[in-house]
């Protein structure tokens, strides 16, 4: 009588077989993976809301910078421009929206507490950023005191 030709011992051996890979499967999915260090990339967040920068403090591509600084800190910067009046010692932030719920956001991104509230219901834009002498400082902490004297 031949093993492999006994019902009885066929099904044993496809149930060690079973058993087998079960324990192979078990050992294997019991293995920690070798975790790879977190990349440190930075995540930015897009925040909601339209934004307007304005340069207002005469010193040439300060719009320019301040939109590629909020940009890359997630907020939609819609226009940018030249004040008439370019003598602001510090960066201010104009809510034409009170409501906007990213106001604290860039006041954060901003470093400033000079925000102020201003009503107008044809704006097109959530906020404005008036940029002072002062924004170098602001997107570039380590360069803004190297670039003052310029």
């Amino acid at each position: 009588m031949n093993v492999r030709s006994n019902p009885a011992c066929k099904k044993l051996h496809q149930a060690l077989t079973v058993l087998t890979l079960l324990l192979v499967a078990t050992a294997f999915s019991s293995c920690k993976e070798e975790k790879q260090a977190p990349v440190t990339k930075r995540e930015v967040r897009r925040i909601k809301g339209e934004v307007e920068v304005l340069n207002s403090c005469s010193m040439k591509g300060a719009a320019v910078k301040m939109r590629t600084f909020l940009r890359d800190n997630g907020f939609d910067v819609v226009h940018i421009d030249n004040e008439r009046l370019q003598n602001y010692d510090e960066t201010i932030i104009v809510l034409r929206n009170p409501e906007w719920e990213g106001a604290k956001a860039l006041a954060a991104t901003l470093k400033t507490k000079n925000v102020l509230v201003l009503l107008n219901k044809n704006a097109t834009v959530d906020a404005v950023v008036h940029t002072g002498r002062d924004f170098q400082q602001i997107v570039e902490p380590d360069q803004g005191e190297k670039n003052d004297s310029k």
